[in-house]
């Protein structure tokens, strides 16, 4: 059986204050006064921090916003708590929340805790006991893309999240919004950058009828049935999670999509093993995008150039927070390179006109 997602230990300088986060812990989730408790930290990730709390003998989750972030919109955990406590009583792939702290005097900004969804996650390079073949590789593009529709075809309003975005201009917001994020992030002079934000201005597309999204949807994202990895138990990471036009959230799947014949500088910012044989291509996850929810995808490479552009605004903002000394993480060092890259495979699409 594949191993189940592991930990390691806390990264320097984003410990928590367990004596401060004592007697929360013990009064939210009604532990006895002398429960002992060990934290270690999910290795993945580049956005709001995510811990393992091993307390006495059950497992728990806590998320907080990155230390140093100036994008406090970015790591709303009051919003995240809010989408995860609707969606968990009528979407059983959400995890559960169990307590939300507003006070940001305990660990330095509000959080969160759930229980943990326990299974197997795939990065960039797979578990050394994970072996995926071609038809296993198949089953999981089927199952990513089919998990993805799933989600857009969740009644929102009927799960107490009518009011939970603003679906209305959403297309315009993201593009004026995710331009000006950058500006307020800029460190280098990237032209694709400039020239893939003026070409998403002028290109945005109507709409279809908007669907809960969850804006990050990815492999390492995912909890995987160590018992069948074509299975997926969980969807993790709904930071972002809007109401919106969903072919916005498929754009930002397939931005996260690297084929095996993608230009050597793509494949270093693979976030998932899509390389491997038996893998669906990009334009194939659009078929079956398109087939499962029964729409025409006529503007796919918008929507394609987006994800890449908005995840390129990410890195870049994360690049910055590294460069301003706001973070010490290693990995932060080359996120320009990967803003360079992703801004000129937008660049690239729009050119050729396709995705």
């Amino acid at each position: 059986m594949p191993a189940i997602d592991s930990t390691q230990p806390v990264r320097s300088g984003e410990e928590l204050d367990l004596d401060s986060l004592r007697p929360f812990l013990r009064q939210t989730l009604e532990l006895e006064e002398s429960f002992e408790i060990r934290v270690e930290q999910f290795p993945g990730g580049h956005s709001n921090l995510t811990y393992l709390l091993l307390i006495d003998d059950t497992q728990y989750v806590l998320r907080r916003p990155p230390f140093g972030s100036k994008v406090k919109s970015a790591h709303d955990m009051s919003r995240e708590y809010r989408v995860l406590s609707k969606l968990c009583e009528v979407y059983k792939k959400a995890p559960r929340p169990l307590a939300f702290c507003e006070d940001d005097s305990l660990i330095g900004s509000q959080f969160y805790v759930m229980e943990r969804l326990s299974g197997v996650i795939l990065r960039k390079q797979l578990p050394p006991d994970v072996t995926i073949d071609e038809q296993m590789a198949a089953a999981l593009s089927r199952s990513l893309i089919d998990t993805l529709a799933e989600l857009h075809s969740i009644d929102y309003a009927a799960a107490g999240l009518g009011d939970f975005g603003r679906p209305a201009g959403f297309v315009e917001r993201q593009v004026t919004g995710w331009t000006k994020r950058y500006a307020g992030s800029r460190t280098d002079d990237i032209p694709a950058v400039d020239e893939v934000a003026v070409w998403l201005a002028a290109n945005m597309p109507d709409s279809p009828a908007p669907t809960l999204i969850h804006n990050d949807f990815k492999f390492d994202n995912l909890v995987l049935d160590p018992e069948d990895l074509s299975r997926v138990l969980g969807i993790l990471d709904w930071e972002m999670a809007t109401v919106g036009d969903p072919l916005m959230d498929l754009g930002t799947a397939l931005c996260y999509w690297v084929e095996s014949s993608d230009p050597q500088p793509l494949q270093m910012v693979r976030f998932g093993p899509t390389t491997l044989p038996g893998m669906m291509t990009r334009r194939e996850l659009i078929d079956r995008y398109s087939e499962q929810r029964q729409c025409e995808i006529s503007n796919a490479v918008f929507y394609y150039a987006f994800g890449l552009f908005k995840t390129a605004v990410v890195a870049q903002q994360i690049y910055y927070r590294f460069v301003q000394g706001l973070t010490k993480d290693p990995r932060f060092a080359m996120f320009i390179e990967a803003v360079r890259i992703m801004s000129q495979q937008a660049s690239d699409s729009i050119a050729r006109g396709q995705v």
